[in-house]
């Protein structure tokens, strides 16, 4: 059997973070009834002018820096022409030649091993408007097509990847790391259900050792990793099997079927030639300026990579500890927040927390870390409560599960302090009552006690086991485990 090598190069829709669109002042937000924010200039009406909206550069300078490419100080709007019912102009504002950002890469961990995705390009472009086919009817119930324009017009960055993805996985992991990353930087929103994060796939396969890339095929409008993941692997296997069989693979356009989990073809794929594209006459040249440049660079946040090198550098956290803490920006934010309220020597236990306790609990609620229903006061409170050893690390649990519960109820929030005193949960420390609790369960356990003596460790911990069960998890546990031992060994 001939063995394959698997070429991959993603095209992702990024839908910019702004409030109107690109070239005109038509609304962006999501959800409106068809047809309800298209303006003239977005049905591209007799006489209408498009105008760049700032923000959207911004947004893109903002990302070429992120991933460490060039902006370029002068790039030209250009049309690209094809006829679709949804789109009204017949060709789409887009960059071509020269676009805003050029090169740039991003880091991803496959299998445990790190390799960079190298950038072709990122370029500003409009969206098209949207035709819907399935269960829309005409106004005589016969079967029929609708076009929806809200979504024309609004403003995209097209990130391009150089083809340089070896398999499915890789794949997935880059558009993971492209979402966190444009998410993080605020210039998307990622939700992927809505289409504001969008891939296409370009596939295609060449013998082992061959130079030469194989003809590939456009994977269009992936809005979920899992759906990129298996139309991927379909695809290769078509590709693969195709070819095996004495067949050759055309260049063309498909769709993901998710329900029959294959590719099925869409159109001939075009090459740039046939988009006939030249300058836009109605948009001047985008000029940047380097000091519009610095000044964003000014405000932009601290990059994950280098939160995660600091925190393993200053905290000694593990890389595994850091890559949760940084896997978005709510959560990172928390972390560093907390880190300040309680310091730096307690970073590690922060850490456990939010990647322990806060995490389930957001997992059981469906909620994200933006949306934390209980505030960072209370966080603070308790892990403070629980590092003075006012309350025991089990009890902090049982605490935070009841505000948690108490927030997502919307009851009236109760402090930390309160709730310790009013249901009895400070921690015992006394030697004498410590002592007294031993005393007890050893009378009780004296199989245990002979198991201990006869060299079973295990019986220790079912003894320790029986003593804070006594001690309704209120015992300290360090003192016990020292006073436990201490009567185990000198009785």
């Amino acid at each position: 059997m001939m063995k394959w090598e698997i070429v991959i190069g993603l095209e992702t829709h990024t839908q910019l973070l702004t409030h109107s669109k690109i070239f005109s002042g038509a609304s962006t937000q999501f959800g409106a009834q068809p047809n309800t924010q298209a303006c003239a200039v977005d049905l591209a009406l007799p006489g209408v002018l498009p105008v760049l909206n700032r923000q959207a550069v911004e947004h893109a300078i903002r990302f070429g820096l992120a991933i460490g490419a060039q902006i370029s100080p002068r790039s030209i709007f250009a049309r690209k022409n094809y006829f679709y019912p949804d789109l009204p102009k017949g060709y789409q504002i887009s960059q071509y030649e020269i676009p805003v950002v050029v090169g740039g890469q991003i880091e991803i961990v496959v299998d445990g091993q790190t390799k960079v995705v190298e950038l072709t390009r990122a370029h500003l472009e409009e969206d098209a408007g949207k035709s819907v086919h399935e269960n829309f009817v005409g106004p005589h119930g016969e079967p029929a097509s609708g076009i929806d324009l809200n979504r024309a017009g609004t403003p995209l960055l097209e990130i391009v990847t150089e083809p340089v993805m070896r398999n499915a996985a890789e794949a997935v992991a880059y558009a993971k790391a492209l979402h966190a990353l444009v998410v993080w930087l605020g210039v998307c929103d990622g939700n992927m259900q809505e289409g504001s994060f969008r891939c296409d796939a370009n596939v295609s396969v060449r013998p082992m050792g061959q130079s030469e890339f194989g003809t590939r095929c456009e994977i269009k409008n992936l809005n979920s990793f899992r759906f990129l993941e298996e139309a991927i692997q379909y695809e290769v296997r078509r590709q693969i099997e195709l070819i095996e069989d004495g067949g050759t693979v055309i260049q063309e356009t498909r769709l993901y079927d998710p329900d029959l989990q294959e590719t099925r073809s869409m159109r001939s794929k075009e090459d740039a030639q046939d988009y006939r594209y030249f300058p836009d006459p109605d948009l001047l040249p985008l000029v940047i300026h380097s000091d519009w440049i610095e000044e964003i660079r000014a405000g932009m946040p601290a990059l994950p990579a280098t939160l995660r090198a600091q925190w393993q550098s200053e905290y000694g956290l593990s890389p595994y500890d850091s890559q949760i803490l940084s896997q978005d920006r709510a959560t990172a934010d928390l972390f560093i927040e907390l880190v300040r309220r309680l310091g730096a020597k307690h970073a590690k236990t922060i850490a456990n927390f939010i990647a322990g306790d806060l995490a389930s609990a957001l997992n059981r609620s469906n909620l994200s870390v933006h949306e934390l229903p209980i505030d960072i006061a209370q966080i603070e409170a308790l892990l403070n409560r629980s590092l003075d050893g006012t309350i025991s690390n089990k009890i902090a649990k049982e605490i935070f599960i009841f505000i948690w519960e108490d927030a997502l109820a919307n009851k009236p929030a109760i402090s930390i302090d309160e709730i310790i005193e009013q249901r009895g949960l400070k921690q015992i420390t006394d030697i004498g009552a410590l002592e007294a609790l031993i005393d007890g369960v050893l009378q009780a356990n004296a199989k245990s006690v002979e198991e201990f003596k006869s060299g079973k460790e295990k019986a220790f911990n079912a003894l320790i086991g029986q003593v804070m069960k006594a001690s309704q998890g209120k015992a300290n546990p360090q003192q016990l485990n020292e006073l436990l031992r201490k009567k185990l060994q000198s009785g």
